[in-house]
């Protein structure tokens, strides 16, 4: 392991996070808010102090970088950015108890949206800024914007296609470009001009700029964080049908974007991964409309409750217009499965993602052919391309990751003692950085009275869950940490 590479590297996103911070700072002084000034000032300093050291101590590291050294970084970044991010929380006074700052802000920044807050409008703006601010930073990941402004080692000589893959979503990472510092380039500038039209289609409808901005942030970042108590409820109709717009637009592989940029329409329209995104969301919105006969006054309100909430959920965003919590059993049942499913591999949403899950299906129908004809050679395809027997090991090894996670962490919840729909809810909703699950943890409801245990326990679910399992399990390995 390179621990002075790994070090250098931890230093650098200190110091974009400390950066980060100076728009919540400067919101605070133009709100007089003196004690979360007093936060973000000395949460800045510990920052620098940390990354100045870090900085410092990792001067003249060898550049070599492996796969091992990618995934331990992104994951090890990922934790320090969280510990010391969760300061100005703890220090404004906003979150008192070190570990619901420390869950608050890895659920934001891992786009998760789970909250131990019952409250929030009573909030500092500086804090409700930096907390869905979280939500943009951690969704499209910060270290492929340190590799979108920064050219890193001097150079793109592959190490940078190690932290891409680690901290990327989805079953395989490619090239838009052949130099991945354009790659990274690309993805945020198409991030950028997707937030800024949503806070544009906002305004329209009435927001003030500083409500249009944090929403955008979590719509863009699909995390979920509102600044109000009823999340997008008490907004208009025409409101919460762009909020729906925009989280199935962040809910789409952002390479599907870039190819409408080069008007290769065709490939877009042959994206298989799309259009079972397309079709999930469709076909489950029908389902639940009509489950919801008479729930509520006119059809209209049925279906953009309806479209909203699968939106929310699909794409793993977790606002909320009403309480789905007292929806029938078979809605429920629709949501908690879209819950798992996610969104597009290469977006900015959770879950297991519809690319993995195709693979998945098309990997069980070669080995149904197989059964029948065992002689004849079966290649699985994805829009016309073979999928590599690598690709197909790795999702296998993933999906045994994924469920002895869940069952584990289900296990350990379940210790608190609350009913198995709580407990298994909240498990999914936080390892499919989702946020809302079913009952205590619904839509009205938050994660204040899990344990300390349990709240360590959801907190790895969220980072593993938007890190795709391996960066944060690869930390617990003895390997990981020998000289090569």
């Amino acid at each position: 392991m390179n621990y002075k590479m790994l070090g250098r590297f931890v230093g650098k996103i200190l110091w974009v996070e400390a950066a980060f911070m100076i728009p919540a700072l400067l919101i605070s002084l133009w709100g007089r808010e003196i004690p979360a000034v007093k936060g973000f000032l000395l949460s800045m300093a510990a920052i620098v102090v940390v990354a100045g050291l870090l900085t410092g101590l990792c001067k003249g590291s060898e550049k070599k970088f492996y796969a091992r050294e990618g995934l331990a970084c992104v994951g090890i970044s990922w934790i320090a950015m969280s510990i010391l991010g969760c300061l100005p929380f703890c220090l404004s006074g906003a979150i008192p108890r070190f570990i619901d700052a420390f869950f608050e802000i890895v659920s934001g920044f891992t786009t998760t949206g789970a909250s131990i807050l019952s409250a929030v409008e009573g909030l500092p703006k500086g804090i409700l800024y930096w907390r869905s601010f979280s939500h943009w930073l951690g969704g499209m990941g910060v270290l492929v914007f340190l590799l979108a402004i920064s050219s890193i080692n001097g150079g793109d000589n592959g190490f940078t296609m190690h932290l891409l893959r680690a901290e990327s979503p989805g079953p395989n990472v490619g090239k838009l470009v052949p130099r991945m510092k354009k790659t990274a380039s690309i993805l945020y500038l198409l991030y950028i001009l997707l937030t800024i039209l949503n806070v544009i289609f906002l305004l329209a409808g009435g927001m003030s700029l500083f409500e249009a901005v944090c929403t955008a942030f979590g719509t863009a970042g699909t995390g979920g964080f509102g600044v109000r108590n009823d999340s997008i409820a008490g907004y208009s109709p025409y409101i919460q049908n762009v909020c729906t717009v925009f989280m199935l637009l962040f809910g789409v592989n952002f390479s599907c974007y870039y190819l409408l940029l080069i008007k290769q329409f065709k490939s877009v329209f042959r994206d298989e991964e799309l259009r079972m995104y397309l079709g999930l969301v469709l076909g489950s919105i029908v389902l639940i409309v009509l489950n919801l006969r008479g729930y509520y006054e006119t059809l209209g309100e049925t279906i953009r409750h309806a479209a909203f909430q699968v939106a929310s959920i699909m794409t793993t965003t977790g606002f909320a217009t009403t309480d789905f919590d007292l929806w029938p059993s078979f809605s429920k049942a629709i949501l908690l499965f879209l819950m798992v499913v996610g969104a597009c591999a290469g977006s900015t949403g959770g879950g297991f993602k519809c690319g993995r899950a195709l693979l998945m299906v098309k990997s069980l129908q070669r080995s149904v052919r197989q059964v029948v004809h065992p002689q004849k050679v079966q290649v699985v395809r994805s829009n016309g391309q073979p999928i590599g027997e690598k690709v197909l090991r790795n999702i296998n090894a993933y999906l045994a990751a994924y469920v002895m996670i869940v069952i584990v962490s289900f296990l350990a919840v379940s210790l608190d003692g609350f009913s198995v729909t709580t407990n298994f809810s909240a498990v999914i909703a936080c390892f499919n950085n989702i946020g809302p699950g079913l009952e205590m943890v619904g839509p009205v409801g938050n994660y204040g009275a899990f344990s300390t245990l349990s709240k360590l326990v959801l907190i790895m679910d969220m980072l593993a869950g938007r890190l795709e399992i391996f960066p944060i399990l690869i930390l617990f390995s003895r390997t990981t940490w020998k000289h090569r």
